[in-house]
């Protein structure tokens, strides 16, 4: 669904000038030095090589990555890291990283190769500063056990590694493993870490990231602060992952910034070998709250993380373009370090156009932290303000459908006045209002404005929305009303109001109401309502664009239109004696033998039961044989799961006994998973090692049979030949039970589609 507004005077005049006129400039904050290593005064900007890379990197991808970004022209907006992540450093094995003589890591030279006596990692570093930009490093806390065993001497000390490790306590290490504690009051200690702190800046390392810390790593990120400010080198210091909010002021007084959450890559979207897509709408949703939580700790010197910018390989990000307006004007209202996980030599244009947008980069550059004002299901709104009295706005719309989000100039702090600038900082279009600050948006979109009082509304035209209803209610053969709302939220009149309606061929619309009106004073809403009927569809769902829109004239003179268009989908309703049950968003659609469910849901598992489901009640008994073919299933998740559902009561989501799925899985094959206790909820798993059999393939067909209590479930790909998976006993299973076919996305927020066929029981 899109948004949009188009103004032909605009087109006429330049977006500068417009905003000469209305006195606005646009300010970066002026900085307080609240660090004392001499950097981190602004969120940084750069690249890391995890989210592409990944477990892989070596010299010529990171060289390649380099020139990519120095050839980009992102450099000159500030993009100056090239971040090496993991997987840099010799792993042989769970005893921990290789060492070197004084018990540090020893770069992996077949993938980093040493230039004569320089080190494979200076080699890089120095390759990409003579690209004009700064190099990082990875580490995670404590020492190897390596060190260790090789009673490795400590440069600079008398002291051995041995004598200041405390091997009992394990540190995180996601490649080798094998990292172990180091008691920070034994002589030596916080030598040793100066002494990798003192390579790495010999290398050239112009920031390091040490990775797996938390509460119980404090004295590792002292250690390290410490270590790094003694070498006289300005190094960023960036702590990762899931730090805890009730130490934030920890995390502020050692680095420069912290990870908030986990990973924002979408790992279980993945094809096997496929860093694409790089992440989801969900993961992108999932940091309102983090933003909102965090709000009180960024500050010139340490910055607030919410990890990777995944935006720049255009589909392959795994985000709408809207999706990626979002993240990047969320992670920018934050104040929160911009770090593309991109392939940087495989530029999108339209991602690059994004990346380098001025007006949002200095949001994101003020060093402020925007505080949440709006806290609804569907709808978020940020703001913060300027030094120079400018309020800055994020409008975002969670939901799946196209809507008007709004606040006011009062919310957002700003001072009574007859009007206000409004300027958009993706479309670079100002407008006026009177005080209300609204957009219409996109699902899953954003309007990023940036508002100041103006003694010149006269020259800018009124900022106006147009909000739909009654559209979902849609139903093929059905007639439903549509009602289309014009709002202008300026200080100026608008004439000549022409509102429409359009759908694509073979939709019917209707008007039920005058469509035009003379005139529309300030602050006033005109309504036309629609008779709206949907053809049949050609598929389970058919999706369709209905448009709204307002043709409308400026001082009688200027002709201006705003649109919003949506997106219907359209199914056949699910026939007797099946019935539908959702405990979570879910849709439904039959055409002759053929069952379609859309549906989100975090999972069917434990106590998480949100799936969308057809069944018949009552239809399993004793010596009942439930067949089914999954013709399509969305990969929302390699745990979304979608197959067959036998419950004493289906539509008890949270608690009828009897249950049990026989399913499909995207990244984990098939699997039964069952409730081996009675208390209605599934706790059992025919996967004990988190990965069912076989590999999912399109179509399957899935089979159970019940005796009894006890149920066997079967797959075959080809529907001849069958593989057991599992024979089971479910404990309370009824006489006669519900069944039929369920899906859940495992991803929620986000709506998966599984189309079946064939569904029998008997």
């Amino acid at each position: 669904m899109r948004a949009k507004t188009r103004n032909t005077l605009i087109a006429g005049l330049t977006s500068a000038g417009l905003l000469a006129l209305a006195g606005l400039t646009v300010v970066t904050a002026p900085l307080a030095h609240a660090e004392n290593n001499g950097v981190g005064l602004t969120p940084l900007l750069g690249w890391s090589s995890w989210s592409f890379i990944r477990k892989n990197p070596t010299a010529a991808k990171i060289e390649a990555q380099a020139d990519a970004m120095k050839n980009s022209g992102l450099p000159a907006l500030g993009y100056t890291n090239i971040n090496v992540d993991d997987f840099w450093y010799q792993c042989p094995g769970s005893q921990g990283p290789n060492v070197d003589h004084n018990g540090r890591w020893v770069t992996d030279t077949t993938k980093f190769p040493n230039s004569g006596t320089t080190d494979g990692i200076q080699v890089v570093a120095n390759y990409v500063h003579a690209d004009g930009l700064k190099f990082g490093l990875y580490v995670t806390p404590g020492v190897s056990m390596q060190a260790v065993n090789q009673k490795s001497p400590i440069l600079g000390t008398a002291n051995t590694v041995d004598q200041i490790a405390v091997p009992t306590t394990a540190e995180k290490n996601y490649n080798c493993k094998g990292m172990v504690g180091i008691d920070y009051s034994r002589p030596g200690a916080q030598e040793f870490v100066n002494s990798w702190a003192n390579e790495f800046a010999s290398w050239g390392v112009d920031y390091v990231k040490i990775d797996g810390v938390g509460t119980s790593d404090v004295p590792d990120i002292q250690a390290w602060s410490n270590a790094l400010r003694q070498t006289g080198r300005p190094i960023h210091l960036e702590l990762s992952n899931s730090l805890s909010i009730t130490a934030a002021p920890t995390w502020q007084r050692y680095a420069n910034g912290w990870r908030t959450g986990g990973d924002i890559e979408c790992y279980s979207c993945e094809p096997a070998g496929s860093s694409y897509p790089l992440t989801s709408w969900g993961s992108v949703r999932s940091r309102f709250n983090q933003v909102a939580a965090w709000q009180p700790y960024g500050a010139p010197g340490g910055f607030n993380d919410y990890d990777s910018i995944e935006v720049g390989n255009g589909s392959n990000d795994g985000l709408t373009l809207d999706e990626r307006k979002t993240q990047l004007s969320l992670w920018a209202l934050a104040a929160s370090p911009l770090i593309l996980g991109t392939d940087l030599t495989n530029l999108d244009p339209t991602d690059l156009r994004l990346l380098t947008n001025r007006e949002v980069l200095a949001v994101d550059q003020d060093a402020i932290d925007a505080s949440r004002i709006v806290n609804a299901p569907d709808q978020q709104v940020f703001a913060k303000t300027e030094p120079d009295g400018d309020a800055v706005v994020g409008l975002f719309n969670l939901s799946d459908s196209t809507q008007v989000v709004s606040t006011t100039a009062a919310a957002l702090g700003l001072p009574a006045a007859g009007a206000y600038l409004v300027n958009d900082l993706w479309s670079h279009l100002p407008a006026e209002t009177a005080g209300t600050i609204a957009a219409n948006v996109a699902p899953h979109g954003v309007a990023l404005y940036r508002v100041r009082p103006t003694r010149f509304a006269q020259f800018l035209p009124p900022s106006t929305t147009l909000a739909v209803t009654g559209l979902d209610a849609a139903t093929p053969g059905q007639p439903l009303t549509a009602t289309e709302s014009f709002t202008d939220n300026g200080i100026a009149p608008v004439q000549l109001v022409r509102l429409s309606l359009s759908a694509p061929a073979g939709w019917t619309v209707t008007p039920l109401s005058p469509t035009f009106f003379g005139d529309v004073g300030a602050g006033q809403s005109v309504q036309a309502s629609f008779q709206v009927l949907a053809p049949p569809p050609a598929s389970l769902f058919q999706s369709d664009p209905v448009t709204a829109g307002a043709r409308y004239r400026w001082h009688g003179f200027f002709p201006l239109e705003v649109s919003s268009s949506q997106v219907v989908t359209t199914s056949s309703p699910v026939q007797p004696p099946l019935r539908t049950f959702a405990s979570t968003t879910a849709s439904f659609a039959q055409a002759g033998t053929r069952l379609g469910i859309r549906a989100d849901g975090g999972d069917v598992f434990g106590a998480t039961n949100q799936y969308g489901s057809v069944y018949q009640p009552a239809g399993l008994h004793d010596g009942t044989v439930a067949q089914v073919e999954i013709t399509a299933q969305a990969n929302t998740n390699a745990w979304a799961k979608a197959g067959i559902m036998v419950r004493n009561d289906i539509t008890d989501a949270a608690a009828s006994p009897g249950f049990l799925i026989l399913a499909e899985a995207p990244g984990h094959g098939y699997v039964v998973q069952w409730d081996a206790n009675g208390d209605g909820r599934l706790d059992a798993n025919s996967a004990p090692s988190n990965q069912g059999l076989g590999t999912a393939a399109y179509p399957s067909w899935l089979r159970l049979v019940r005796s009894g209590t006890s149920y066997t479930g079967y797959y075959s790909t080809d529907g001849t030949t069958w593989v057991t998976i599992a024979t089971v006993s479910v404990p309370g299973a009824a006489d006669a039970q519900d069944v039929g076919v369920f899906a859940t996305a495992h991803n929620s927020g986000t709506i998966g589609e599984v189309d079946f066929d064939h569904l029998t029981v008997g």
